[in-house]
């Protein structure tokens, strides 16, 4: 009998123990998600920012040498990320190829211009220095056109702002929820260990003491929680660098290493508060209280 109930308690305490680990792991692993969101808002912003073609189109006057000048011109200019120069055949074969017929033939002739498109350094894409940007472009006597889609950069550079807003709004919300669902795990941990706390202090056993081994298994959980947190972080950042090379999520190693520290240091010191306040509740609690 003394057998069975031994192994009950073992195995209810392994419980215990499991849904409180899980508990801080999935909670850590949401918390870091919603971290690296933050720390690439910006760096996702100017991924899609830098994703915006301004088209340079040329008149068929222009000579060679004058593109060629043109194209080392943006080449070098401070607000590109790069330039292409797509001739009006290529362009021609483009367009073909979107509406699945050859309009030469139906026209009998080729109406579309020799280009540039320019991508712009995302720090550059907002309406007033695009516009900027194209009339500087347009005084040159070569330059039939330059055409950029303004209501698109408009509509981009709003809600880039509105969801960094959101996502600081967000992430201070969420950082509040996994701090009350990790506390409150760990106290019905302890809440399962009122009468053990109650017994201990009856026998003579200081505060201290009695939580002395309540919070350090807890901080073993809660940094037990955080490793598996940061292997599913880890996992989640190479599935974007393989898919996703171009938002180089890898590529800050100083920024991923505090990310991953923090989330580590914030399971232990989540644990320690929550269990060291915990336990002072039922250490404060006369012994008739426990059973409400």
């Amino acid at each position: 009998m003394s057998k069975s109930f031994d192994q009950f308690q073992r195995r209810k305490l392994i419980t215990s123990y499991f849904s409180v680990t899980l508990s801080i792991s999935l909670v850590l692993f949401l918390l870091g998600a919603l971290g690296l969101l933050v720390l690439n808002t910006q760096k996702l912003a100017n991924h899609f920012k830098e994703q915006i073609t301004v088209t340079v189109f040329l008149k068929d006057s222009a000579k060679q040498v004058e593109i060629d000048q043109l194209e080392k011109r943006l080449a070098i200019a401070e607000y590109t990320k790069s330039t292409r120069y797509v001739s009006k055949e290529e362009a021609a074969e483009i367009h073909s190829s979107e509406i699945g017929e050859n309009f030469i033939d139906f026209l009998g002739y080729n109406p579309l211009k020799n280009s540039i498109d320019l991508q712009l350094n995302a720090a550059y894409v907002d309406t007033e220095q695009i516009a900027a940007i194209a009339a500087e472009l347009n005084t040159l006597s070569y330059v039939e056109e330059v055409s950029y889609d303004q209501p698109l950069i408009a509509l981009l550079t709003d809600n880039v702002k509105k969801v960094s807003w959101w996502i600081l709004i967000a992430s201070a919300a969420f950082t509040l929820i996994a701090v009350l669902l990790i506390n409150s795990s760990i106290r019905l941990s302890i809440y399962s260990k009122r009468f053990i706390i109650k017994t201990m202090q009856m026998v003579g056993a200081t505060k201290s003491f009695i939580r002395r081994p309540f919070i350090w298994t807890n901080i073993k959980l809660g940094m037990l929680g955080a490793i598996i947190a940061l292997i599913g972080l880890g996992i989640v950042l190479y599935y974007f660098d393989q898919n996703l090379p171009e938002l180089n999520l890898t590529q800050d190693v100083l920024m991923l290493g505090i990310l991953f520290a923090g989330v580590f240091a914030l399971g232990i010191i989540i644990s320690l508060i929550s269990t060291f306040f915990a336990t002072q509740r039922f250490l404060n609690l006369q012994t008739d209280d426990l059973y409400y």
